[in-house]
């Protein structure tokens, strides 16, 4: 889900939809492109993407973000975006993709989920609310789209079980859109505070080794429910970083964290 500027919304690739629009779509075994679009992927991973598909592989998202992804910083922003690595073969593949379909299918990403539809977030000026933007993008090998099996947004967001996954990604955008400007300085997005944003972002685990295991809790009041929380829940943990990063890097204020 990327941020999107209203005067860039025609620029878009794909047929906008509405809420109340529907599109053909059905993916199975029984189509010939069963499983080509797992291939030489441009495939963004957001920060709940991470969360569960390093919970899937019974690894930290350290050891997640070591072995399965790439970290580009695309001109004209300043944090960087995190892309899943394809394997070493000839057609590219998904490193989770098998002869017989997705290895972690039950914790596929996002953008996984909601092929061939795309979301954005249409990010106002001032203080209008952010709306949710609908693309059907399908590539042209895909065959599911001619299935005669008709469906809304919120229909498909719901057959893919997808909501909290739209839920996490919304607000990982409204933090992301923040970075349209530059807020880093002397010492630029590769610096020491740009490296503590993107741990907090998606590095859950070193997150929180950070906040119970250094001076954090002496320059931060957080009430003791939510540390308990942070210490039984990686989404809980997830969401305080969003809110940590907005505070530390932008000073915007947030009920869970305070400056002692």
């Amino acid at each position: 889900m990327k941020p999107v500027a209203p005067d860039r919304i025609d620029a878009l690739p794909g047929k906008r939809l509405s809420e109340s629009d529907t599109f053909n779509f059905a993916c199975h075994d029984g189509l010939a492109c069963f499983n080509q679009c797992c291939r030489n992927l441009n495939l963004f991973l957001y920060p709940y993407d991470v969360l569960r598909l390093k919970k899937a592989l019974n690894i930290t998202a350290g050891d997640f973000i070591e072995r399965y992804v790439d970290v580009v910083m695309r001109p004209d922003n300043f944090f960087p975006d995190v892309l899943l690595s394809m394997a070493d073969n000839a057609e590219k593949t998904c490193p989770f993709l098998t002869d017989t379909g997705c290895a972690v299918y039950e914790d596929r990403s996002y953008s996984c989920r909601l092929f061939p539809m795309e979301q954005g977030v249409i990010m106002p000026d001032g203080e209008a609310k952010p709306e949710i933007l609908y693309l059907f993008r399908p590539p042209e090998f895909c065959l599911g789209r001619h299935e005669d099996r008709p469906l809304s947004p919120a229909q498909w967001i719901a057959d893919q079980q997808a909501e909290t996954y739209v839920r996490m990604t919304r607000l990982w955008a409204e933090v992301k859109a923040l970075f349209s400007a530059d807020p880093w300085g002397a010492a630029g997005p590769y610096g020491p505070a740009a490296k503590m944003a993107f741990m907090a972002a998606y590095n859950m685990d070193a997150f929180r080794d950070f906040v119970f295991n250094s001076g954090f809790l002496k320059r931060y009041k957080v009430k003791s429910a939510t540390l308990q929380k942070l210490r039984a829940s990686d989404t809980e943990l997830m969401l305080f970083g969003f809110d940590w990063i907005k505070l530390f890097v932008w000073g915007i204020k947030s009920d869970r964290i305070r400056l002692k």
